[in-house]
């Protein structure tokens, strides 16, 4: 750890050091879902998380139902219903990876917020 870091935790309050300590920079992927499943919109990202999850189970069905068409149109019908149902996922994906992001620039963000205060007691 640098010595702007030791600074910037002894300048932290409670609440400050509770959400970096959350935000660690060395989380790995599993760990950045579960931290964008609390907060404001943790009951959203939990509703997308759900609905991507049978968003798959369909996905896997109509594309079992594709390879085992009977006829031409239900080959094109189970097809396009994949292809709807690759889009939704992609949407909902990106949406939660979307969340993830901003979490980790918000802890950046307030890494930055608390260089600049301590700079301006420095000079002040």
């Amino acid at each position: 750890m640098t010595d702007i870091d030791t600074r910037i935790r002894g300048a932290l309050d409670a609440d400050d050091e509770a959400f970096l300590a959350a935000l660690d920079p060395d989380r790995g992927m599993f760990q950045q879902i579960g931290d964008s499943m609390r907060g404001p919109l943790g009951g959203w990202a939990k509703l997308s998380f759900a609905i991507a999850i049978m968003i798959g189970v369909a996905l896997a069905y109509s594309f079992y139902r594709a390879l085992t068409f009977a006829s031409m149109e239900e080959l094109v019908g189970w097809g396009l219903t994949c292809i709807a149902l690759l889009v939704m996922q992609g949407f909902l994906k990106e949406w939660m990876f979307a969340r993830m992001n901003m979490l980790t620039l918000l802890a950046e963000v307030k890494r930055l917020q608390l260089q600049v205060a301590l700079l301006a007691d420095k000079r002040g």
